[in-house]
């Protein structure tokens, strides 16, 4: 068995190893930058990368108050250094760590948000504006009045809007996620989703369904079988076909050696022929179903 890792002495030991890289000087920098475009260096990227952890680590570090690991939002500000080293350009004067800064920022924030909640507070970079914006404001509002109703009133004046609205946004800001394998009770073992209603019919409901479908099925089949030669090829060509337009009533006509109308009058007779044998079936269909949901019931009871 594999010793676990304790996820602290990790992120610890990945924290000295960033700062034991030594700061690249603006020359240097651009060297490994230039190769990296050009080339695609693989150890230019991994030097250049290597030298700019330090700055992921400063910047993960002050997005703790969030309430999450560490570990984490470092690995999310890698991710976000990768995509910096892929589309930075040395040409345009600007140093590396002030171009990754905004990468590696955008994607720690984005893992804040949705680890905060599935359901979001807006949409996109409103909803990060609006989301930090708030709890930045909160918190300076929280020291100038303990009234909830006066806080909501001076936050819908720094925000433009109505204090209904601010304690609707706040409300669902503050409402974090439930795990559905959260246990009901602390002592227990049952879960949320033990307890949750299955969206999925019963077995009872599925056997009634599937036995309806094959009551209905056989009424259509007979009900076909029960027209006339001429009746039946107007129900394929225009009824049952995957294109109930492939075929005109002029068309039907010359093919059938009668004229258009009579077509027309023929289409309408099937049409009566299968509704009248339909209704019949359905209602015996329907009979059936009920006296089985009658038998299984009776059966239960039992």
């Amino acid at each position: 068995m594999k010793p676990q890792l304790d996820p602290s002495s990790t992120i610890r030991a990945y924290i000295a190893r960033a700062r034991r890289v030594p700061v690249l000087t603006r020359e240097l920098e651009y060297e490994l930058a230039v190769k990296i475009r050009d080339t695609n260096d693989p150890r230019a990227a991994e030097a250049l990368a290597d030298a700019n952890l330090r700055y992921v680590v400063a910047i993960a570090v002050s997005y703790r108050r969030y309430g999450l690991p560490l570990a984490d939002l470092v690995a999310e500000g890698n991710v976000g250094l990768v995509t910096a080293l892929k589309k930075f350009d040395p040409d345009l004067g600007n140093r590396f760590v002030t171009y990754a800064s905004y990468w590696i920022r955008a994607y720690i924030l984005d893992f804040v948000l949705k680890s905060w909640s599935m359901v979001g507070v807006g949409a996109g970079p409103l909803r990060s504006k609006v989301f930090f914006r708030l709890r930045r404001e909160r918190a300076q509002i929280a020291t100038q009045t303990s009234d909830p109703v006066e806080a909501n009133e001076l936050l819908a004046a720094r925000f433009g809007t109505t204090p209904t609205k601010i304690a609707e946004l706040a409300q669902r800001m503050d409402v974090r996620d439930l795990s559905l394998d959260a246990k009901v009770h602390d002592d227990g073992t049952a879960t949320v989703v033990d307890k949750m209603a299955s969206p999925l019919p019963s077995q009872e409901d599925t056997f009634l369904q599937h036995e309806e479908a094959q009551s209905l099925s056989k009424c259509v089949r007979e009900a076909v079988e029960g027209l006339d030669a001429r009746e039946r090829f107007i129900v394929n060509v225009r009824m049952m076909a995957d294109d109930p337009d492939a075929m005109s009533l002029a068309e039907i006509g010359r093919s059938l050696g009668v004229s258009r109308e009579r077509a027309r009058q023929l289409e309408a007779r099937a049409k009566e022929k299968l509704k009248k044998r339909l209704a019949e079936c359905w209602s015996g269909a329907s009979e059936l179903v009920a006296d089985g949901a009658n038998d299984s019931g009776e059966v239960k009871a039992a």
